[in-house]
């Protein structure tokens, strides 16, 4: 059996909520393999002069150790 570790990412992005969990997966990828699974933890906005200007992110990345 083997070992599956979770760590916890924050992205933003000025387009929308999926595009910053891409962009999530995207940054972790850099520096992490075997990436299996993405657990959006929690979801917010900035708003600046009544419109969005940021969708944020949090995330639970999980990957199997090697």
């Amino acid at each position: 059996m083997g070992i599956v570790k979770v760590i916890e990412v924050i992205a933003q992005s000025e387009i929308s909520f999926d595009d910053a969990v891409k962009q999530a997966v995207a940054e972790a990828s850099k520096s992490i393999r075997n990436i299996d699974s993405v657990y959006v933890k929690d979801m917010k906005c900035h708003v600046n002069d009544g419109k969005i200007s940021t969708y944020g992110v949090i995330c639970k990345v999980s990957f199997r150790v090697e």
